[in-house]
């Protein structure tokens, strides 16, 4: 079962989750800590990155086991 959401955001996922950051790191996605990671969906933050929001999704719950 899916742990993460296409609709939470960025800080949500880092804060339950903080393992994730090296996803997000390795695909180009920066701002962790910046304002917009507490706006930016995943969904959204993978479409302004250039990823495939499916794709970041899957990899963001592997890394949060």
């Amino acid at each position: 079962m899916a742990k993460i959401t296409q609709d939470m955001t960025i800080a949500q996922v880092l804060q339950e989750y903080p393992d994730t950051a090296r996803v997000f790191m390795s695909l180009g996605i920066h701002c962790l800590g910046c304002p917009s990671a507490s706006g930016e969906s995943v969904h959204q933050a993978a479409l302004k990155h250039g990823q495939e929001p499916d794709d970041l999704l899957r990899r963001l719950n592997e890394a949060a086991g």
